[in-house]
């Protein structure tokens, strides 16, 4: 297996230390470039190196991406972003080196969820009824106010008091109560369904703070994840955010395009999408066959210690020896 390097982009987030941890688990010859809009984070000690770049809407991101893959031999640019996703692949004709992302133009879509309702309700592909404020019209007693391009569970207004009033940033959904399901999907690529993984989950803070497979629903999704495939341009990993009411009703209410958050847990209960994507886009081979199992999981908060260290700037790859407790 030949020596290749990765970007990951986003260490700071718990998107980009999963993929870290993943690569690092298949004891690869893969080095591990990180980068961030801060050059000290948590993922620092899970890096071969690192680096800073702006924000990926900055007019200067693209610049430093390549000045990243110009110094470091990249081959291959894992975004663990929703923004990095879009403004990677709208910039991908500039970038020397493989993105894993779908077309610009469904990256765009999965940010804005008033986009995402729009287009599926125009192909018959599930997910709740969405409003701008100012179309809401009350037909349903308990609804909730998000922000657009929310990520995160940020923002959000549970039966505001005046929603129309809201600008078209927001949108309006009805407030399904139920359990919620977070459904992995991958997409080959050559345009195939590879598999999809659904676990229930809790949050806190807007990201999955445990979870239990349950793959009661996977008929429907599979379904659901056809059908969006079906649109074009889907690559790679996606994710489907889902409620399933008392009566089993099945509300999909938010596409994210990119590997989420969970993807630590799906790796270790043999979904294991970070490794699919460097199987095909770094050595060109077929993705490992989908084998999960059943399982549990919760998150824990670890410190990452250096110890003597008396500045920030020095503690920017695996060499800074941290502790972890």
């Amino acid at each position: 297996m030949d020596s290749k390097t990765v970007l990951v982009t986003g260490i700071g987030g718990n998107v980009g230390q999963g993929i870290l941890r993943n690569i690092n688990s298949l004891h690869w010859p893969v080095k591990i470039v990180g980068c961030n809009v801060t050059e000290f984070s948590s993922g620092n000690y899970l890096c071969d190196s690192t680096h800073l770049v702006p924000y990926a809407f900055d007019k200067e991101y693209v610049s430093e991406i390549n000045k990243i893959i110009d110094n470091e031999n990249i081959d291959l640019i894992i975004p663990s972003t929703d923004y990095e996703v879009y403004y990677l692949a709208l910039n991908h004709k500039k970038i020397n080196a493989t993105i894993v992302a779908s077309d610009a133009t469904i990256a765009k879509l999965f940010l804005d969820k008033y986009l995402t309702y729009k287009c599926f309700y125009e192909n018959n592909i599930p997910f709740a009824k969405s409003w701008l404020p100012k179309d809401f019209d009350f037909s349903c007693e308990e609804y909730i106010a998000k922000p657009r391009e929310g990520r995160g569970s940020r923002g959000i207004i549970l039966n505001p008091e005046n929603p129309q009033q809201l600008n078209d940033e927001y949108i309006i959904q009805p407030f399904h109560k139920g359990i919620e399901i977070t459904t992995a999907v991958y997409v080959t690529k050559k345009g195939k369904l590879h598999g999809l993984f659904s676990m229930e989950r809790q949050l806190e803070n807007g990201t999955t703070s445990q979870t239990i497979v349950n793959n009661n629903y996977n008929k429907v999704f599979e379904d659901i994840a056809k059908k969006i495939i079906d649109l074009g341009g889907v690559r790679a990993s996606f994710n489907l955010q889902s409620i399933i009411d008392k009566n089993g009703a099945i509300f999909p209410f938010e596409v994210n395009g990119r590997i989420s958050g969970t993807n630590s847990i799906r790796h270790n209960l043999g979904f294991q999408d970070v490794k699919y994507i460097l199987q095909e886009y770094l050595y060109n081979q077929e993705p490992d066959p989908v084998a999960t199992i059943n399982g549990i999981a919760t998150r824990i908060y670890l410190d990452v210690i250096y110890k003597g260290a008396t500045n920030f700037e020095a503690l920017n790859n695996k060499t800074s020896n941290p502790i972890l407790y």
